[in-house]
């Protein structure tokens, strides 16, 4: 397979993506060519860098049963060996990371392990392999969240991923969402701050509705918020491509307004590719919506790893996978 991958915004032939098990359906986002467009080469590009390594290439489904048919997807990897290896990791502190926190239950979690273990496109996976040398060094680890968020109080303490401070706790959101990385700090007053971190690669925007039967505490928490413009919340509420982004920042909101847990500083900041038109624009609507934006932030993957605070190696190796 070539390396030379096309940049995001350029189509790519069928036969190309065909000859590297990249033609997949769902890549095709209607009336969204500039969606598609991206779908397709962040694929491609996982491809070739699966290629490039003399990693075996997985299949749809990802664990296929004896017997059963599969078809090989080269943006994913052979599960067994990428369970073993960890080669969806790309350096030494990030695949500990993620051991780590595999073996590891925050109760009622739900994590789709063989997608992360083995699917290149995974943005969990994208998650640790940005934020796990900062896992292995909590100095780095406050370095950056100071840098990313200035006048954090406090050291950070920990830093945790695919996390949640408590599913289906209503005095919290009541639901299961999480978060894809959280970085705790600890305050000299006792109290604590948590930066939250939304990573998002190749995901489309998809309407959603929040679970009616938790309208009741999804108001409450956003109206206690004070943070959105008029008619905001029903919108919010509402079917909405919107909605998780929405879920997450409520779910950080909801730790500020606990009555117990001493949270007081937190912040939501999504990361995501430039090069993702979906993302940018739910970025920029979302934004839209809010009279008081001192808790949510976003921020490109180019700008993350420019930022100058993440790790040299894995600076250059997420680089090297990620961006064309």
């Amino acid at each position: 397979m070539t390396s030379d991958v096309p940049s995001p915004g350029d189509p790519i032939d069928r036969e190309v993506l065909e000859a590297a098990a990249c033609w997949e359906a769902d890549d095709n986002v209607p009336r969204r060519p500039a969606m598609t467009a991206f779908r397709r080469a962040a694929r491609l590009r996982q491809a070739s860098w699966r290629d490039a390594r003399g990693l075996p290439v997985g299949s749809q489904p990802i664990v296929p049963q004896p017997g059963a048919g599969a078809r090989p997807v080269g943006s994913r990897l052979e599960f067994d060996q990428a369970r073993n290896t960890a080669a969806n990791f790309v350096t030494p502190a990030a695949r500990a990371a993620v051991r780590e926190r595999m073996a590891t239950v925050e109760p009622h979690q739900s994590i789709d392990h063989r997608r992360l273990w083995a699917d290149l496109l995974s943005s969990q996976a994208l998650a640790f392999n940005l934020f796990g040398d900062l896992w292995a060094d909590l100095d780095a680890a406050d370095r950056a969240v100071h840098q990313w968020f200035p006048g954090a109080p406090g050291r950070v303490s920990a830093v945790r991923f695919v996390h949640s401070p408590g599913r289906f706790d209503p005095e919290y959101l009541n639901s299961l969402r999480d978060v894809s990385a959280a970085f705790v700090l600890d305050a000299p007053d006792g109290s604590r701050g948590i930066g939250a971190v939304a990573v998002t690669y190749h995901e489309r925007s998809k309407a959603e509705i929040p679970k009616p039967e938790n309208r009741d505490r999804y108001t409450e928490v956003a109206e206690r918020s004070g943070v959105f413009g008029a008619g905001a919340i029903e919108a919010l509420l509402a079917r909405s491509d919107l909605c998780v982004m929405w879920l997450e920042h409520l779910l950080v909101s909801s730790m500020l307004q606990h009555p117990r847990h001493g949270w007081t500083w937190a912040r939501y900041l999504v990361v995501h590719p430039a090069s993702n038109p979906d993302v940018v624009d739910m970025c920029s609507r979302y934004r839209a919506l809010l009279t008081d934006e001192t808790t949510f932030a976003t921020m490109t993957l180019g700008d993350l790893l420019d930022s100058g605070v993440l790790v040299p190696d894995a600076v250059s190796v997420v680089r090297e996978r990620y961006l064309p």
